[in-house]
């Protein structure tokens, strides 16, 4: 009894102090499930029509398309969403996106970042702090909430597993009165998405803390190491390419990643134009399920450079949970029906502060009354 009491009391009190945090997480969290999904539909510009027989052009082509609309603009990196996708063109310093057809090399539309889905990143990342503080919170806050979910279980966990008991804990009562429905809605429903809700803190924190991503890489077994930073051979070519010459080798690496280093997905390929004599090309392929692989071509042989992924199926544990992370914490790991599943458990964490808020608010306003009730009738004796 004296545990349980302890364990109410902590999770009373790190569920006002985290609950605002919990909620806008959760509800963010939810429109953030379906952005892509949602962005097709609202997006016209996102699509483009294949033609029979028609391949996407080569990075090089759809690079002049750009320059020609943006002249004196530096392009830093082209990103091909696949078949009837245009072409995504990030701009040095530019708070716009390219899209390219890349059928016929048009350029389609010039649309700004700062969209809906932005609005939402900024208060799921940073509750729309400045970067440092905001990330903080959301670190902190999700650590809380970690907690929170193992006290709840032990809160929820029957006195006794008879009828009555399993009833009370697995079933909402909604004939009930509303302060019984609402406790319900917070001990029945915060049981049935609390494996969900441990990926989400868990994943969040695997991101908020490098002090956290690292234990857990090497509880796994991976051995932490300073990230490898790959860079292009300048001792045997200590010149830049030219334009033209740089972009033959992006081209290159293009068909190499769509032939021959991508594995899932091959026509989604993301791929950075080398600035400086000792910036590799980078390919980032196999983006499937919420994973992808970054791979570091030097600019001059195209030889794959230390510091590049393996594909996910030949990584260890401790690199398949780290490589895996984003995935499994927006619910792309199995597709639509996790999304789903992941959308109703978000839903369900961001009501968690605002039930429990009103059993603790309940409780308090029984107290006060009591209390009121009390002193009036010493006033009366």
């Amino acid at each position: 009894m004296t545990f349980k009491k302890i364990n109410a009391w902590f999770h009373l009190w790190l569920g006002l102090i985290s609950g605002t945090i919990v909620l806008i997480l959760g509800l963010t969290g939810c429109t953030l499930v379906f952005e892509q999904e949602i962005k097709s539909l609202s997006s016209p510009w996102l699509h483009a029509i294949n033609p029979a027989g028609v391949k996407a052009a080569p990075p090089s082509v759809l690079y002049r398309s750009v320059e020609k609309a943006l002249p004196g603009r530096e392009i830093e990196s082209v990103w091909y969403y696949g078949k009837n996708r245009t072409a995504q063109f990030s701009i040095h310093e530019s708070d716009s996106t390219v899209y390219v057809n890349p059928y016929n090399t048009k350029v389609v539309a010039i649309a700004h970042k700062e969209d809906m889905f932005q609005f939402f990143k900024d208060g799921h990342y940073y509750l729309w702090m400045p970067e440092k503080i905001g990330h903080q919170f959301v670190g902190w806050g999700t650590f809380i909430f970690f907690f929170l979910l193992i006290s709840g279980l032990i809160l929820w966990w029957p006195k006794k597993w008879n009828k009555k008991g399993k009833e009370q804990a697995f079933k909402v009562k909604w004939n009930a009165k509303f302060k019984r429905v609402n406790y319900d809605l917070h001990n029945v429903l915060g049981f049935y998405a609390i494996i969900v809700a441990l990926i989400f803190a868990f994943t969040g924190l695997m991101m908020s803390f490098s002090w956290f991503n690292n234990s857990v890489y090497w509880m796994a077994g991976g051995e932490v190491k300073p990230r490898i930073k790959s860079l292009s051979d300048t001792l045997t070519h200590p010149l830049n390419l030219t334009t033209s010459k740089m972009l033959s080798q992006v081209d290159k690496a293009y068909y190499l990643g769509i032939n021959e280093i991508g594995e899932h997905h091959t026509d989604e390929i993301i791929l950075h134009f080398p600035e400086k004599a000792s910036d590799p090309i980078y390919v980032c392929t196999d983006m499937y399920k919420g994973s992808w692989r970054d791979v570091y071509l030097d600019q001059y042989t195209l030889k794959q450079l230390p510091g590049s992924n393996n594909r996910l199926r030949d990584e260890n544990l401790s690199s398949w949970i780290r490589r895996s992370n984003y995935g499994l914490h927006v619910g792309a790991i199995g597709g639509l029906t996790t999304k789903i599943i992941f959308f109703i458990a978000s839903l369900i964490c961001a009501s968690l502060p605002v039930t429990g808020f009103y059993i603790w608010w309940g409780k308090k306003r029984k107290a006060w009354k009591s209390k009121r009730k009390a002193q009036s009738q010493l006033i009366t004796n």
